[in-house]
């Protein structure tokens, strides 16, 4: 079953005039995580232990739509990658999770999340392009990470 964006058959990616990919799909879900940065002084209160409710917006980004669907990536199974990949972490304490003393900051959330995604699209799909995680730590904080695929 072809769910997502094909490899173009002449390799090349056409940017926009801003350098964008000029199609962009995303998905948004949400996990909650208890976690520390083990006493280090340079997160204040937040060094101990709490916990953070985060929404993932995933943005699925490409030069052109599939030639036959006209799509960038099959939403639905955008929607269950996210859901699958966020699993690993949704209601656990970090620090567990990540047992060798990582800094398991939201940043490095959004790396580990985009990768975990990039790997599932890539293997799962075909999927070639650009994926962004967008990681709200409040509606006030975000951080993101993009790579290509």
């Amino acid at each position: 079953m072809l769910a997502c964006h094909p490899v173009l058959a002449n390799g090349e990616r056409s940017r926009s005039s801003s350098g964008r990919l000029p199609f962009t799909l995303g998905v948004r879900d949400s996990l909650m995580i208890g976690h520390s940065f083990h006493g280090n002084p340079d997160f204040g209160p937040a060094g101990g232990m709490h916990g953070a409710t985060y929404t993932c917006d995933v943005e699925f980004c490409c030069d052109s739509l599939h030639p036959r669907n006209n799509w960038v990536i099959d939403i639905g199974k955008a929607s269950d990658i996210l859901s699958q990949v966020l699993s690993k972490y949704n209601m656990k304490n970090l620090d567990e999770v990540f047992p060798d003393g990582e800094m398991t900051t939201t940043e490095f959330m959004a790396r580990v999340i985009q990768r975990g995604i990039a790997e599932r699209v890539r293997d799962e799909c075909g999927f070639h392009g650009l994926i962004r995680v967008k990681l709200w730590e409040s509606h006030k904080a975000w951080a993101l990470f993009e790579e290509e695929v």
